[in-house]
């Protein structure tokens, strides 16, 4: 029977306190009960508007019905057939802007909270798994596929290769594959075992994934193609490389870009306290931005015994370009928010290391071209905000190496990939590119849809080479 509460089923969280010291993830997931409680919100709509808001393209209301009926796995075999990360996707895809901000439900009150139990379902059938019969490996084909980097947008692309048949390598510059999924997104938020699993079964499919392979440095491109025997290739490098204010000071030790922070706490387990990975346990902490990223940096900084984590925003709350969820997190463990205020200057005391960062107040003034306000400085409105440490979260963009080892391979000015929206196909034949390495950096779900595209393009191509 169709429930018709105007309100999404509360997600059960770890309380304030206790997480802000801890890395056990936040949210704690809902019960069976709760999930096909929310899936019989669903109005089971005919144009299925919330479809048409998901980038991977997955049949929301025949797996809420199945949810609701209390057919959990076969639910999950409706996502995955459809979504290769189900688990990863339901945690850290921003749904209220994507399906959830299409359904129907949430016109008069909230919308069916589809993350949530996409989620849930994800997490069933892991808890499962093991007495359910084994996936059958897909019948090879022959034909041999590369994809460079195992982030979300080369594991899309390569489960859907490796359902068609194809012999599917990837490669891996780090030593562990997942790529922003475990070297960016803490475990707070997305456990690394959850990543972990989510690849096993794509192995199982058939994937091979080659580890601490730089793809333009131990083997190019071309290489790949004309000696290796990869009939196509798929880029999917993302977009690794920080980006800085050009500001004095930028080099005093304690100032970390957000990449490099996250990337020793979470890949390199810096978070644990038997880790042989330094990094700076400081007790003010200063992080510039206001995305995603700033959020994950800021509550990683708590977490690591900072006494105090600000964030450092030159616009205001309702520019944030950070989730709601994300935010109201970060408030409830105690962050603060300096809104409206610019850094102009990083601090150092004799011996090189940071002690306190120069700011200015901003003001809002007209649109932009991207159509928020655009700040303006407060004329004498300078101060000093006191910290140890600065964290710069200011975007990222692709790394430059495929453009310069890849020969013919066209790129914007900002280091971009130039490939077609639908196929993804590069100025290269058979080589095809998708996710931040072509849009710059963006959401995970984004680029599952970029790989889930290009894998049906070169599905295409392979099929008429021959």
């Amino acid at each position: 029977m169709a429930n018709m509460s105007a309100k999404k089923k509360e997600m059960p969280l770890l309380c304030p306190a206790e997480r802000a010291r801890s890395f056990s993830e936040v949210a704690l997931g809902y019960t069976a009960e709760d999930a096909m409680e929310e899936a019989s919100r669903c109005l089971g709509c005919k144009t299925k508007p919330c479809v048409s808001g998901c980038p991977v393209g997955i049949a929301i209301p025949d797996f809420l019905a199945k949810v609701a009926e209390g057919k959990f796995e076969e639910a999950y075999q409706i996502i995955i057939s459809a979504n290769a990360l189900p688990a990863v996707s339901g945690r850290v895809c921003p749904q209220e802007n994507q399906c959830e901000c299409n359904c129907v439900r949430g016109k008069k009150g909230e919308a069916v909270g589809i993350g949530r139990i996409e989620r849930f379902v994800a997490d069933e059938h892991r808890k499962n798994k093991d007495s359910l019969p084994k996936a059958q490996k897909p019948a090879t084909n022959g034909k041999k596929v590369a994809v460079i980097g195992s982030g979300p947008a080369g594991l899309s692309c390569a489960g859907e290769l490796a359902k068609n048949g194809y012999e599917v390598t990837v490669f891996e510059a780090l030593h562990t594959a997942g790529g922003v999924l475990v070297y960016g997104i803490p475990e707070f938020r997305l456990p690394k075992e959850i990543v972990a699993d989510e690849i096993a079964s794509l192995c199982e499919m058939g994937v091979k994934i080659e580890c601490n392979t730089v793809v333009g440095r131990t083997v190019s491109v071309a290489e790949l193609m004309e000696e290796e025997g990869f009939e196509a290739v798929f880029i999917g490098t993302g977009a690794g490389l920080p980006r800085f204010m050009n500001i004095p000071g930028e080099n005093l030790k304690g100032v970390y870009s957000a990449n490099e922070f996250l990337t020793r706490i979470n890949l390199m387990k810096a978070y644990k306290e038997s880790a042989d990975t330094p990094v700076l346990h400081a007790k003010k902490v200063a992080v510039v931005g206001g995305g995603n990223v700033a959020m994950d940096a800021a509550r990683c900084a708590l977490r690591l015994g900072a006494e105090e984590v600000h964030i450092v925003y030159r616009r205001s709350e309702s520019e944030l370009p950070a989730r709601r969820e994300e935010v109201e997190h970060a408030k409830e463990e105690g962050i603060i928010f300096d809104l409206l205020t610019n850094p102009v200057r990083v601090l150092g005391d004799e011996d090189g290391f940071v002690c306190g960062m120069e700011c200015v107040k901003m003001e809002l003034g007209e649109p932009d071209a991207s159509g928020r306000r655009r700040p303006q400085v407060k004329e004498g409105s300078e101060f000093v905000l006191a910290c140890d440490a600065v964290v710069m979260s200011i975007g990222t963009s692709p790394n430059p190496l495929m453009k310069a080892t890849t020969e013919g391979l066209a790129t914007q000015s900002f280091g971009g990939i130039i490939a077609d929206e639908q196929t993804g196909a590069t100025s290269i034949p058979g080589v095809y590119a998708g996710g931040d390495a072509v849009t710059g950096a963006a959401t995970v779900i984004l680029a599952m849809g970029a790989g889930k595209k290009a894998a049906a393009a070169i599905n295409e191509y392979l099929q008429n080479k021959n």
